[in-house]
């Protein structure tokens, strides 16, 4: 689950909300949806929290308060705050509330037979220190294109998959362009390299919007 320190409006420095997410992914590894749950410190309660998920893909405000943290971290700003023991990820589970993502058939834009094409979408901006760790956490080559920031390249279980780093915009969203040509083995090394690169990019600031398939 991903775990979200939300700032007070007004400057306090302790956290205003925390907000607890986690994606809902299909068998191929894309988003169907977002459960999510927040608990303010004045209502001392978990509720549902599409809206608040919402609002921070779109509203650049609310994520520049936001800080991603680990459950540790979470555990902490949330006995510091007066809600004791942070519950279990099952007692999380079921005190969210999903916010549907749409999902469409891939489309065929003629990859060889095998492959397949993700786009993992952050919205936010990357500042010059985040992009390098970005580069160094992806472990990125320059490409000479001035839309990439960087691509690579790896095998892992009889699969080979590369990816790129993208600016979409001008300070509007990021995306890991991911193609995966699949060997006979399970494709559980894909699942797993998705999960790193979004958790990878989360770690620096981004939120994650959703991870689709093009192909």
């Amino acid at each position: 689950m991903d775990y979200y320190l939300i700032d007070a409006a007004a400057g306090d420095p302790s956290p205003a909300a925390m907000l607890v997410e986690e994606f809902v992914l299909c068998d191929d590894y894309t988003a169907a949806g977002i459960d999510t749950a927040a608990w303010r410190p004045a209502a001392r309660a978990w509720a549902g929290a599409a809206r608040l998920s919402r609002d921070l893909r779109s509203d650049a405000g609310l994520r520049a308060r936001v800080t991603a943290v680990d459950r540790r971290a979470a555990a902490q700003a949330y006995a510091r705050l007066g809600g004791g023991e942070l519950p279990s990820e099952p007692q999380l589970r079921a005190r969210s509330e999903r916010q549907p993502l749409p999902g469409e058939t891939p489309l065929d834009l003629g990859t060889s037979t095998g492959a397949r094409r993700y786009r993992i979408l952050f919205a936010g901006e990357l500042g010059a220190d985040a992009l390098a760790s970005a580069r160094t956490a992806l472990r990125l080559e320059p490409t000479g294109d001035p839309r990439v920031a960087g691509a690579a390249a790896a095998d892992a279980d009889g699969h080979g998959f590369s990816w790129e780093l993208r600016r979409i915009g001008t300070s509007i969203a990021w995306c890991v362009d991911v193609t995966a040509r699949l060997g006979a083995a399970p494709a559980t090394a894909l699942g797993a390299l998705l999960h790193h690169h979004r958790q990878a990019i989360r770690a620096l600031g981004l939120i994650p919007v959703t991870i689709e398939r093009f192909a």
